[in-house]
């Protein structure tokens, strides 16, 4: 308490000596001969820390609290609001929809977007516009303001774009060009005609900077030399000639036929053709033929094919490696009645229309010929250029005008006869053509090919409606059709025949089989009895051979020719009879 007091006492003092304080102002204000004073530096006893990922860490969460919820998310790192748990998915709430835009109105994840149908050019064309002048169209606006940007450059500028340069523009750079090219050109250069003439070197192309055909050719040639005048009417007669001959390609030969007949027509004006009046199937059932009964000797090469007469099979035809055609009698005298004259190469097939009055001819010298059987003159001639390996008629009565032809160039050409024009052109196959076989009434035909396929086609239509082609076929040169048309018998080259449906699906049927035969490299032709019950084929021995149809067993076998038995055929009328042909020149007939 002393000290207390003691301590009051003081202050007081000090107080009411006003004097002693004007005298010293500022006590602590240090004398001149004190010693200076030291500023010693502050000190904390706390270690330095890196505060950088702190204000990062404090940014993120404050950037979490305001950013919306990723519903498909797991985890979340901060603690969330109640208004951001509850915030719409995308975008502005909906009505009827808690998640934002309603789902059905929505074509992007962020909600719905728009199409606008724009074309490249046209975006092209406005982007470099609103580079380069300020301003661009405005797809999306209303009609009255269809542009965006600097409108008063928009005025200025009259609404073009950079792609559009309006007309006295154009024609002004034009002139400023043509001025900068004459600019460039130095009349007092010397120019070293060395150069000029190199096209390698720089002055060449200075020289030849227009090119050539550009603008219009200025000193046209009128008049042509004498070697152009003489080679224009060479073309010319050459063009005439080929028109006059119908525009055939191939090799040409005159066209003659003789006959070798008594007489053309008979005592009651009948002509030779005339098929006889009692010739009918005697029985129902095929026999299986046993001796030979005739043999026709005239061709001095091989013959390739023989076809009877359509339904009476009273005349024979032949195709000879000779060149010629012939026909021959079967039921009098047996004798050659008429030969055929106009390949100047061995014939390759033939073909009867359906009553016989004519025929189709295909040689190797690419011609195909249209004649008439009786008289034995040639009705028209067609050629593409190739080779035909295979001439057929369309079957149906009303289209017996209509040929097809299996050519070498891998197509099926089809001609109308009556005008001589070809009318349709099947071409799909990837080699030769070997045959054309009619099947569903006409409406459809199968063709075979050196390329080891099938292919079927609807008639009149160039495409394929079935390819069957399989990795274990062979090449299938000759094609004929059963009796009942719901089978196809193909030769093929493995030394077996095939039998094909010819339904919608024209499967191979594996129950049915024939093989024995050697055929490999020989298109001998395969054929059916008329009444189905039996197959035969030639063979590259000279035989021909018969199978049973039900069992697929071999029946009998002929040694027929000496050499290959190319051809075979069943007489249509008298069943035990069968006619081959060989590469011996000859033809026999079977019974």
């Amino acid at each position: 308490m002393d000290l207390l007091r003691t301590y009051t006492d003081q202050n007081d003092v000090e107080l009411n000596d006003p004097e002693d304080q004007n005298q010293n102002p500022n006590p602590n204000t240090p004398s001149p001969d004190a010693s200076p004073p030291r500023l010693l530096p502050g000190k904390s006893a706390a270690p330095k820390v890196d505060d950088t990922m702190l204000a990062l860490t404090v940014a993120q969460a404050h950037q979490a609290l305001s950013r919306p919820i990723d519903p498909v998310q797991h985890a979340v790192a901060f603690n969330p609001t109640y208004d951001q748990l509850w915030a719409p998915i995308y975008g502005p709430a909906h009505p009827y929809a808690k998640d934002g835009i309603a789902q059905g109105m929505r074509n992007h994840k962020l909600g719905f977007v728009e199409d606008a149908s724009i074309e490249p050019f046209v975006f092209d064309e406005q982007y470099n516009t609103f580079h380069k002048y300020g301003y661009a169209a405005d797809p999306s606006a209303s009609a009255g303001n269809n542009y965006v940007g600097d409108l008063d450059a928009l005025r200025e500028n009259d609404s073009i774009s950079v792609y559009s340069i309006p007309q006295h523009e154009q024609k002004k750079r034009k002139i400023e060009k043509k001025k900068e090219m004459e600019e460039d050109k130095d009349p007092e250069e010397v120019v070293d005609k060395v150069e000029l003439d190199n096209p390698a070197s720089d002055t060449w192309l200075m020289k030849n900077r227009k090119s050539p055909w550009a603008g219009k050719k200025e000193g046209q040639q009128t008049e042509l030399t004498e070697e152009q005048k003489k080679y224009a009417e060479e073309y010319a007669k050459k063009k005439g000639e080929e028109r006059e001959r119908g525009g055939e390609k191939g090799e040409t030969v005159p066209d003659k036929s003789t006959f070798h007949g008594k007489e053309e027509k008979d005592y009651q004006g009948r002509s030779w053709i005339a098929p006889p009046k009692d010739a009918k199937a005697t029985n129902e059932h095929c026999y299986i033929p046993k001796r030979l009964v005739h043999t026709w000797s005239g061709h001095t090469k091989g013959v390739s094919a023989i076809r009877f007469f359509p339904k009476h099979g009273h005349l024979i035809l032949s195709a000879g490696m000779d060149t010629k055609v012939k026909i021959w009698d079967v039921f009098n005298s047996g004798k050659c009645m008429r030969t055929y004259m106009g390949h100047s190469k061995a014939v390759r097939d033939i073909w009867f229309c359906n009553d016989g009055t004519k025929f189709l001819t295909a040689g190797y010298d690419k011609n195909i010929k249209y004649w008439d059987t009786e008289t034995g003159q040639v009705i028209s001639s067609f050629s593409t250029g190739k080779i035909p390996y295979v001439v057929r008629l369309n079957p149906d009565e009303d289209k017996q005008n209509i040929l097809l032809a299996g050519m070498s160039d891998k197509k099926i050409v089809q001609w109308d006869m009556n005008t001589a024009q070809i009318t349709q052109e099947y071409d799909q196959h990837l080699g030769a053509v070997n045959t054309i076989t009619f099947v569903d009434n006409n409406r459809r035909f199968v063709t075979s090919s050196d390329d080891k396929s099938l292919r079927v086609w609807e008639f009149g239509i160039p495409v394929v409606i079935k390819y069957i082609s399989e990795p274990h076929m062979h090449s299938m040169p000759s094609i004929s059709l059963h009796p009942s048309t719901n089978y196809l018998a193909a030769q093929s080259l493995d030394n077996q025949i095939l039998i094909y449906g010819t339904r919608e699906r024209f499967q191979l049927n594996k129950k049915k089989r024939f093989a024995g035969h050697i055929v490999a490299g020989y298109a001998c032709q395969v054929n059916f009895s008329p009444d189905g019950r039996f197959v035969m084929s030639g063979d590259g021995e000279g035989k021909c051979w018969f199978w049973d149809w039900k069992t697929c067993r071999v029946f009998r076998t002929l040694k027929c020719h000496e050499g290959v038995c190319i051809g075979c055929e069943w007489h249509p009328l008298e069943q035990s009879k069968v006619a081959t042909c060989g590469w011996d020149g000859l033809i026999k007939y079977w019974d």
